[in-house]
């Protein structure tokens, strides 16, 4: 019987949403996975095994037990995430064809997708970075100035754009800097970073 559904569904999406291929087999895909997590094919007589439930025996429990086993198999939360939308596609469809009364996946929240820690350069290859620009040359000594600047401060590349020549103070070395609706701070830098804007700035001056 959820075959039957399932091939219905299917050509809904193939015939009246004109998804495409790849999206289609994504959603079959899922689901044949959770009919065969419901009723594990051609082991439903071991004991322990249940038979094929009815859809309305499908309840936001068992979509929890399901979502539950692929966690404990170390699928990624997008991958989770992905097969629940699908369940939700499909369930929905269901009670669009007066199947079912409700949709039992809506009441299954969708895992939090996983936050990637942000990559940090090492000291090292900050340093490295930092000396890349050629000081033998205009061009050089700017990119230099610039990169020791954002080493040095922390600042972000929209707040390096707005700073004026009257925002830096070379004798306590602290650098005026606003930021989102114009706030105002102070921010400390370090020596080589004042030399490497003084020695742009001579650059500058000059030409």
């Amino acid at each position: 019987m959820l075959d039957h559904y399932l091939t219905q569904f299917l050509d809904h999406l193939r015939y009246e949403r004109n998804v495409s291929i790849h999206t289609l087999r994504n959603y079959e895909s899922d689901l044949t996975q959770f009919f065969e997590f419901l009723s594990p094919a051609k082991e439903t007589k071991q004991k322990g095994r249940r038979t094929e439930p009815s859809l309305k025996q499908i309840d936001h429990l068992t979509i929890r037990e399901w979502l539950s086993s692929l966690h404990s198999d170390h699928k990624k939360k997008t991958s989770i995430a992905r097969k629940l939308a699908a369940l939700r596609t499909f369930f929905q469809f269901l009670v669009r064809e007066e199947v079912i009364e409700s949709n039992p996946a809506k009441l299954v929240a969708t895992p939090r997708k996983e936050k990637k820690l942000p990559v940090h350069l090492s000291i090292e290859d900050a340093i490295r970075f930092i000396e890349t620009p050629d000081p033998e040359t205009d061009f050089g000594k700017r990119d230099r100035a610039i990169l020791e600047l954002l080493y040095a401060t922390g600042i972000r590349v929209a707040e390096l754009v707005g700073i004026n020549l009257r925002d830096i103070d070379f004798n306590n070395k602290l650098l005026r800097v606003f930021g989102k609706r114009r706030k105002e701070r102070i921010v400390p830098f370090g020596e080589p970073a004042a030399k490497a804007l003084q020695d742009y700035l001579a650059v500058a001056r000059s030409s």
